[in-house]
């Protein structure tokens, strides 16, 4: 299992209403309902091999893609403080790849950061959830 898997896994290994969950890559697919599906992947910003968002694709399994958020790691984490004299203002959370090795750089997201993000992930869904299945999550969470 490659890393960006692992990291997918514990993203997406938690209940969100989704089925037939696929992680293939850097990229993690589930279906929503019907013809609704969604891909998340990790992808980069303005630097090569420096994944710093979780970019949610919303897709139409007939017409195609639907919408998009990228939810940014360092806009839900914020700046983390790390024991490394080099980063004394924190550092924005990322993955690098660096010499065939992928991994966080300088900070790994602790549970509390995963609940987040997958809490972010979740009320993205929400946005395309039929009535139905709101109602159930919500019984879900109680």
């Amino acid at each position: 299992m490659t890393f960006f898997e692992q990291e997918l896994k514990k993203i997406f290994g938690k209940d969100m209403g989704l089925s037939d969950i696929r992680i293939v890559g850097n990229a993690c697919y589930g279906r929503l309902s019907g013809d609704i599906r969604m891909k998340a992947a990790f992808a980069t910003g303005r630097v090569a091999d420096q994944y710093e968002m979780l970019k949610i694709t919303m897709l139409n399994r007939r017409e195609g893609p639907i919408d998009s958020v990228a939810l940014h790691f360092s806009d839900l984490w914020g700046r983390k403080k790390v024991n490394n004299p080099n980063f004394r203002d924190g550092i924005c959370p990322h993955i690098w790849k660096d010499g065939g090795k992928t991994e966080w750089y300088a900070y790994k997201p602790d549970e509390a950061d995963y609940r987040k993000l997958s809490g972010a992930v979740s009320g993205y869904l929400d946005v395309f959830r039929e009535p139905a299945q709101e109602q159930q999550m919500g019984q879900k969470m109680c």
